[in-house]
């Protein structure tokens, strides 16, 4: 095992632990070795977000998309934590790029609804919404009636309709 991949694989043995500290180390030597190590930043990210450091998170994200455009989980994750710091423009264009690597991400789809919901945007989150449901009707269906997200829509007949079945 090359050393690179050593430091990694340490990286992703404390993270199984729980302890995103020594795995964020373990993941900065491996990218020291290696910087085009792709995976090495995304799992990074992942760390930073455990460890509440979602702009270090984003940062890392951004580094494993730089390297590998179409890494759709990056782009998806990095959405995630654009929501959470309020910044709903940014979070919705990375939920694009998620969805043009894999369309069916239906994970994508729905967290970009919630985006656009909290955007003021109810068009384009019924859009998504319907899209999320369309691929997976049964996880998205109940989640989204008492998804805090929604709170706008939910009077919404076109919401309400749609989530009816």
């Amino acid at each position: 095992m090359k050393p690179f991949e050593l430091s990694y694989s340490n990286g992703c043995e404390a993270a199984a632990k729980s302890k995103f500290d020594i795995a964020v180390q373990q993941y900065d030597v491996a990218i020291a070795l290696k910087p085009d190590y792709h995976e090495a930043w995304y799992n990074r990210g992942i760390a930073l977000v455990e460890l509440g450091r979602r702009e270090d998170a984003i940062a890392s994200y951004d580094a494993a998309i730089a390297i590998k455009a179409d890494k759709h989980e990056a782009w998806y994750n990095r959405g995630i934590e654009l929501v959470a710091l309020g910044r709903y423009g940014e979070a919705i264009l990375s939920y694009d790029r998620a969805i043009a690597a894999k369309a069916n991400k239906h994970e994508a789809w729905y967290n970009r609804a919630c985006a656009h919901a909290l955007n003021g945007q109810a068009e384009e989150a019924l859009r998504d919404l319907q899209r999320a449901l369309e691929l997976n009707e049964r996880e998205y269906r109940s989640l989204a009636k008492s998804d805090d997200d929604f709170g706008g829509l939910q009077a919404d007949e076109r919401f309400q309709s749609l989530l009816a079945g």
